[in-house]
């Protein structure tokens, strides 16, 4: 009976054991598992930060930012090269053409006029790519990936959606709704940035 119930506490153990490496390799917001790295285009992404987009006291989604080092400024997200990836897990359906819209409501907020000019077209262009999809529900996945040759590519739950915008400008301004003077979501950003307590 003792040998008995020492195996079950070895066993227990190395349980918790893998069970706290498993922790280790992603993070989780809002029952929603971030990598703490992946590969995209052929470089190796880190999780730069990940929060809860919130409106009034509702979740609507989870966000992770990858970028290929760690950075704590908006500059020095934007200033960056390489690939970098946005993460949105949906945690309640929603309208896609009103999220559209609110990309545009968020990109207008955190651009200089001068430079909302020369991107309308993509503005314009990524809310139509939304108002296709009708809706979106609990655990649908957006991604919004800057891919260095090719541009700014949509996913939406795994496929890309339209052609890429190819400014570089438009996925700055893409960032900038969540990372901006005037983001969607203040805790959010500082979850983004890898500031939030």
């Amino acid at each position: 009976m003792r040998f008995r119930w020492v195996g079950l506490v070895l066993v227990a153990g190395l349980v918790a054991g893998h069970a706290a490496a498993t922790n280790v390799d992603s993070l989780q917001v809002s029952e929603v598992s971030y990598p703490r790295s992946i590969d995209l285009a052929g470089q190796s992404l880190r999780l730069n930060g990940a929060g809860t987009r919130y409106k009034a006291i509702f979740q609507v989604y989870a966000a992770g930012l990858y970028l290929r080092s760690k950075a704590a400024s908006t500059e020095e997200v934007l200033r960056l090269d390489g690939a970098k990836r946005i993460s949105l897990t949906m945690l309640r359906e929603i309208d896609a053409e009103e999220m559209g819209l609110l990309f545009i409501k968020g990109i207008k907020a955190n651009t200089p006029n001068e430079d909302y000019g020369a991107i309308v077209g993509s503005v314009l262009r990524m809310s139509q790519v939304f108002s296709s999809y009708k809706r979106l529900k609990r655990g649908d996945t957006v991604t919004i990936d800057w891919l260095p040759g090719q541009g700014a590519v949509i996913r939406v739950r795994g496929e890309q959606a339209g052609d890429p915008f190819v400014e570089p400008a438009f996925y700055a301004a893409m960032l900038r709704i969540w990372l901006g003077q005037d983001p969607a979501d203040d805790r959010l950003k500082q979850a983004l940035l890898g500031l939030a307590d």
